[in-house]
C-alpha cells in the first residue's frame, strides 16, 4: 500500500529526523522524498509504502497529526490513489 505524506510549516530543527523515525516505527519504507525550505518555510513531499497491501492508514494518520501538532507543522497522509484522484486533470 503507498502513501503520501505532506509535511508544511516554519522551519526548525529535527523536522525530517521525527517524521521519518515515525514513519519506520509504522513499517513504511520512503520511496520518494522531496524538501525544500522558501523563506524559512519548509515542505517536504513523501511517498511510501507499507509491505501490508490491507494496511488500515486511518489507524495510524491521528499519530502523524499529533507529530505534527506538537511541532507546530501541518503533517498530513493519504492514500496515494486518493492523492492522485484529487490532483489528475
Amino acid at each position: 500500500m503507498k502513501a503520501v505524506v505532506s509535511v508544511l510549516g516554519k522551519d526548525q530543527v529535527g523536522i525530517v529526523s521525527r517524521v521519518t523515525t515515525l514513519l519506520a516505527e509504522h513499517g513504511f519504507n520512503i520511496l520518494d522524498i522531496s524538501q525544500t525550505i522558501v523563506s524559512s518555510y519548509f515542505t517536504m513531499i513523501l511517498v511510501v509504502e507499507h509491505a501490508d497491501e490491507n494496511f488500515a492508514l486511518e489507524s495510524v494518520v491521528g499519530d502523524y497529526e499529533a507529530l505534527g501538532k506538537s511541532m507546530g507543522l501541518d503533517i498530513r497522509m493519504q492514500h496515494e490513489a486518493l492523492f492522485s484522484r484529487m490532483h489528475h486533470i
